[in-house]
């Protein structure tokens, strides 16, 4: 149990660190944003927000599963510990794909943000880093896409191993 517990003050700090940079980046975007856009392009003022605060929450919940985890484990309640260990292991809502919503280039917050982020990747596994790594290099927001068709497309290819979409 101390094992785990130092394993999961590592994972708390570092989701802590990230959430309190990814919220002073919405905070400070949103003090900067002038009127109430409509735009819900890709990488618009509304849509980096969005992706912001997507982060900022999915990284809230991920710490309060954290410390229910916590607490049931040490409280001995170890069927309800169980079902908290299983969750945590799942990357937090949103991130990286809130990055994905983002303007570019990306504030420095955000990015540092990420960086941190990237270091939970044996914790959640299933490819985090590789995820975080590709939302960081796009030269610009990818999402919402302009072409809804071919972005379903896309995604059926990547998913059919690089096969194109049959008619």
């Amino acid at each position: 149990m101390d094992h785990d517990l130092e394993e999961l003050k590592r994972v708390g700090g570092i989701l802590n660190e990230a959430f309190v940079l990814l919220r002073r980046e919405k905070e400070r975007l949103e003090e900067r944003r002038s009127g109430r856009s409509h735009d819900s392009s890709a990488g618009s003022p509304r849509q980096t927000l969005i992706g912001l605060g997507g982060m900022v929450d999915g990284l809230r919940k991920r710490m309060g599963g954290l410390a229910q985890y916590v607490g049931f484990m040490t409280l001995g309640l170890e069927n309800q510990a169980a079902r908290e260990r299983a969750l945590l292991r799942h990357a937090p809502l949103s991130v990286p794909s809130g990055v994905d919503r983002m303007a570019r280039p990306l504030g420095e917050d955000t990015v540092r943000a990420m960086q941190l982020l990237r270091e939970l990747d044996t914790f959640f596994g299933d490819g985090f880093a590789d995820r975080i790594d590709r939302a960081l290099a796009a030269p610009e927001a990818t999402y919402p896409p302009a072409d809804w068709d071919a972005y379903a497309k896309e995604l059926w290819r990547e998913a059919n191993g690089g096969a194109d979409v049959t008619p």
